[in-house]
């Protein structure tokens, strides 16, 4: 099947973003998540992108959490750190995933979504404990490399 011009990997990249859907979601091989599900932590990978499992999928697929950014492994300890808390919490533990409709795939083609466990949105326990900080302060601190703000290219 022609996918933007390419075959599309629908197993390594399951979720497509609102415009593929509505360009070529009925050539998806498996139901595209659109709301709020329930389903199994089967791993957590770093503080936050875990591994799902649930019953109207016949594979397994990657959620990154929305709200949160955590440091990654190749830091060290504290992406450890992060890591080992969220598995403390989740893995192998069935979750409520909160699906924003709006906000759904990542860059990479990930999953995006809230994690729920007891009532308690695990993002916001994650903030709390000091391993993560808000998705939108994660770059806070970066220099901003002036090459590719300045490319030319983008503005047209």
């Amino acid at each position: 099947m022609a996918f933007f011009g390419d075959e599309h990997d629908f197993k390594a990249l399951p979720e497509l973003s609102n415009a593929e859907i509505a360009a070529f979601g009925f050539a998806s091989p498996h139901e595209q998540i659109t709301a709020d599900f329930q389903a199994f932590v089967v791993k957590v990978h770093d503080g936050d992108t875990v591994t799902l499992r649930c019953d109207f999928r016949d594979f397994d697929f990657p959620l990154r959490f929305s709200s949160i950014d955590a440091p990654e492994l190749n830091t060290g300890v504290p992406g450890e750190e992060a890591r080992d808390f969220l598995a403390g919490m989740i893995e192998g533990e069935e979750v409520l995933v909160k699906i924003d409709p709006l906000n759904r795939v990542e860059k990479w083609g990930r999953l995006l979504g809230d994690v729920v466990i007891g009532g308690q949105v695990v993002g916001e326990i994650m903030l709390q404990a000091g391993y993560a900080l808000p998705f939108e302060r994660r770059r806070e601190g970066e220099i901003p490399d002036l090459n590719k703000v300045l490319e030319v290219g983008q503005w047209f």
